[in-house]
């Protein structure tokens, strides 16, 4: 269930009330006439099956209140009624199948947003896990993995490409680049300076390491784990039920990739420079596409789900 807040200048509100009134998908409806003041008119609550979310956004984006209003949406975490248990019986679906896309997007934004957090957490993923490739650490490997952010801009890619999103494709890309150039260069520095205290040598670096040498070696299973693991983690994103998530952040190695190339400039490396290159463009590649056909497949099976809510809908209002 979903909560529905709106903000109407008041030419809108009886439209909204339309819409909202011929929904059964909404069990709740309220009006507070003249309590908005920014902007000038009226506030309005329903409660809504997560099923219906998508086309009653649609229907309300029509009538250009977005432009002039404010339409909110959040997550009912419990509730008690039988009119909402109606509803959502009422409603095509499984609630946490049902992808609302406006919150997809409003999280694509959000994740792709290149700020001090963002570098922050991606420099010090990058750098434990040059730690991990030094000390041939499985444990560190996973903690530099979970503590990196670079998921959420992955994700944006495929958002951005399913919903004709372009500016959030090349922001999406911006993070990416700038996160890793960043990441990247800090670890080079910080093994530079290792180096110079005699903390790293070349044999940690390019020297056998049996617990992390598939960070530098990439092969087809590093290509079918990014799919899988960015299906998931799309899946994660776009349902109710977030379980699925952490493990993708365990399953790819893009952030200890990020780490070894740091390392092997310090040291000139080349082999290992190379290697972990190609493992991160084929990490990122493979998540990116697998991200991007999920979305694909999940917005082709709503389409069909709304389409036939329509007509059921039109089919209700000529028996009324």
């Amino acid at each position: 269930m979903l909560h529905l807040r709106i903000l109407a200048p008041t030419a809108y509100t009886d439209d909204v009330l339309g819409i909202l009134d011929d929904e059964p998908g909404v069990s709740s409806l309220a009006v507070h006439r003249g309590a908005a003041v920014r902007p000038v008119g009226d506030i309005v609550h329903a409660d809504l099956a997560r099923e219906v979310a998508n086309d009653v956004v649609q229907q309300l984006r029509a009538t250009g209140l977005h432009h002039h209003g404010t339409i909110e949406l959040e997550p009912v975490h419990t509730w008690l009624s039988r009119d909402g248990l109606d509803a959502e019986l009422k409603s095509p679906g499984s609630s946490a199948d049902t992808v609302v896309w406006a919150e997809v997007a409003q999280r694509s934004y959000e994740d792709v947003e290149l700020n001090w957090t963002y570098l922050s957490f991606m420099t010090m993923a990058t750098l434990l896990a040059g730690i991990a490739i030094i000390t041939d650490s499985q444990i560190l490997v996973i903690g530099a993995m979970v503590l990196g952010p670079e998921f959420g801009a992955i994700a944006a890619l495929g958002v951005a490409l399913v919903k004709h999103r372009y500016v959030l494709l090349a922001t999406a890309i911006r993070t990416l680049v700038v996160g890793f150039v960043v990441a990247i260069a800090a670890t080079a520095i910080a093994a530079l300076a290792g180096r110079a205290l005699g903390w790293v040598t070349l044999e940690d670096v390019a020297g056998p390491r049996p617990e992390t040498a598939f960070i530098y070696t990439p092969d087809k299973w590093s290509f079918i784990v990014a799919i899988i693991a960015a299906a998931a983690g799309v899946l994660s994103l776009t349902s109710s039920k977030l379980g699925g998530l952490s493990g993708v952040f365990i399953s790819v190695t893009t952030v200890p990739a990020a780490g070894n190339v740091g390392l092997g400039l310090a040291f000139g490396a080349g082999e290992e420079i190379w290697g972990s290159t190609q493992q991160l463009l084929l990490n990122l590649t493979g998540m990116a596409l697998a991200g991007w056909a999920t979305l694909a497949i999940q917005q082709a099976v709503w389409s069909k789900v709304s389409v036939r809510r329509a007509k059921a809908l039109d089919r209700r209002r000529r028996m009324l």
